[in-house]
This record gives C-alpha cells, structure tokens and sequence, in this order.
C-alpha cells in the first residue's frame, strides 16, 4: 500500500462510522481543500460541554491531525491557541494520555474526542501543560470555575 495508505484507509472507515452514529452535539469531519475535496489528514471537530458542569453550553472546536503513521501513532489534537484548561498548553495543544503513552491504535476519533469532553470537566493536575490554569485551578477553584464558565459563553452552538 502506498505511503499513508494506512491511514487514509482507516479514516475513510472512521468518517463512515462517525456519519452513521455519533455522541449528540459533537462535530468531526474532514477539513476541506480548496478544490472542494476533503483531507483525511486534518479534521475540524467540536467538542460540547458536558450538561450539568460549568462547561456546559459550549462548543469548543478541536482540530485534529493526523500523519502518514496513523494508526499507529495518535493525532494531535489542539483547541485554540491559549484555550484556558490545565491540560491544554498556550498553543492549543491537548495533553491527554491516550494521545500519549496510554496510545493504542484501535482508539477511534469518537473515543478520542469523548476523552477530550471528559478531560474538560475532569483536568489531570498531575500532568499540567498551562502554569496559569493550574495556578487557578490549584489555589482558587471558584477563580478557575467562573473563568470556564466565561470559555464556555464565548464557544456558543453555532446551529
């Protein structure tokens, strides 16, 4: 099979699997080129709040990128750049162990981005990627909690 071969064969199967049956609310798709055809490679996601935690409301958009050694090796996953979270660093990148060392190449996107919903209501402090959110998080948690409220209010449903 040609190079990357792999991985445009197991994304093709994720996307036909995410179009018949997805977790309400959460978006995954394949980015589009500009000549209309779509990239395996990069998709643009959204990740909702999960209801009843002061994420709720929000939408939150995740890219995730995929290489040439997929599945073999995992995505990486970014929010936008300085996404307030302790486990997101200022660039957007995700810092989640099953992105890491807990990697497995039989994890799907669905599983990936239902760690990700997760991981926002649940942050690992063991693992801090962004000092200022864990500095909140650690020493002021109303502090931390009304600052995600307010993330949330700015990653309105765009339906």
């Amino acid at each position: 099979m040609a190079s990357g071969g792999a991985a445009r064969g197991r994304l093709a199967e994720e996307r036909k699997a995410w179009r018949k049956s997805h977790p309400l609310g959460f978006v995954a798709k394949p980015a589009m080129l500009p000549d209309g055809s779509v990239n395996l490679m990069l998709w643009d996601c959204v990740v909702p709040g999960k209801e009843g935690t002061d994420w709720e409301g929000g939408y939150f958009p995740v890219t995730l990128h995929f290489t040439e050694n997929y599945p073999s090796n995992p995505p990486t996953c970014k929010f936008p750049r300085r996404f307030f979270h302790v486990n997101v660093y200022d660039s957007g990148d995700v810092c989640l162990s099953i992105l890491g060392d807990a990697w497995a190449p039989s994890i799907t996107v669905r599983q990936i981005l239902i760690g990700i919903q997760e991981l926002l209501e649940n942050p690992n402090p063991a693992s801090p990627a962004q000092d200022f959110a864990y500095d909140v998080f650690a020493e002021n948690m109303p502090e931390y909690k009304r600052r995600v409220r307010e993330q949330a209010k700015r990653y309105p449903s765009l339906v």
